[in-house]
């Protein structure tokens, strides 16, 4: 999609400026936060009007800042941190992190928007970007240092320690986990083994109960068998006991 932009976008283009984005980025970013409309023919009629405004203000704005961005000249912030031994650390300095050093430092409010960086995540010395406008963009570094240890041993570029740390440490992983964070893994998966062992154990004992139920109703169904053939019926014994008095009747009338 085409947009105009109303307003100056780091890394694309000025107030004014006809650019093609993504129609996720345009639709979902640029339009919604008032940095761009759609390109449509009434739109660019204004499109000259909206780039001589922007120029003045964008002259002003720099002329305020300039003083900021020569604050910024050689400006170091430090953090301590605990890393693995290739230098990867145990969560990352985030740009909120970064903002708020600055902004400490200079006592000029900086936001993390204004960070030109993604989080940092290895010992060593970085370089750091701070969008003041579309034109001043000043360099600042940051010293991400083991706790316990003096700075002064990561005054290096972090590419340059993470190389030689892995020429040292080959055999560590790619990703390491914070201690606490391995603990807690290691404790939900000890409760998983647990769950399913106790399920298995249940699920054998109710196996055992059906079976000792099967069981016993056969071994009841035996003895009711056996007693039905051992006891006589009353009515054999009346018809014995009938036919034998007849026999002595008999006898008694031939005699």
């Amino acid at each position: 999609m085409k947009v105009l932009l109303l307003q100056d976008v780091y890394k694309l283009g000025r107030a004014g400026d006809v650019k093609k984005v993504a129609n996720g980025y345009g639709r979902n970013f640029l339009i919604p936060q008032g940095f761009a409309v759609l390109a449509t023919p009434g739109a660019l009629k204004d499109s000259e009007r909206i780039r001589e405004t922007a120029n003045k203000q964008r002259t002003i704005l720099n002329e305020e800042m300039s003083g900021v961005a020569e604050s910024m000249v050689g400006v170091q912030l430090q953090f301590p941190a605990r890393a693995g031994e290739t230098g990867k650390l145990y969560g990352s300095v985030t740009t909120q992190m970064l903002a708020d050093a600055l902004t400490k430092k200079l006592s000029v409010e900086i936001t993390k928007r204004q960070i030109a960086s993604q989080p940092l995540r290895l010992l060593g010395m970085h370089t750091v970007k701070i969008r003041l406008t579309l034109d001043l963009v000043p360099e600042i570094s940051a010293v991400i240092y083991r706790e316990g240890e003096p700075v002064e041993n990561y005054m290096v570029p972090a590419e340059e320690l993470a190389s030689q740390a892995e020429e040292e440490f080959p055999e560590e992983e790619d990703v390491i986990e914070a201690p606490e964070r391995t603990s807690r893994a290691k404790a939900k998966i000890a409760e998983r083994q647990a769950k399913k062992a106790a399920a298995e154990v249940d699920a054998e004992k109710a196996e055992l109960e059906e079976a000792e139920a099967e069981d016993e109703s056969g071994d009841d169904s035996g003895e009711i068998e056996e007693t039905e053939e051992d006891e006589p019926s009353s009515d054999s014994e009346e018809t014995q006991e009938t036919e034998e008095d007849e026999a002595e009747e008999s006898e008694e009338a031939e005699e």
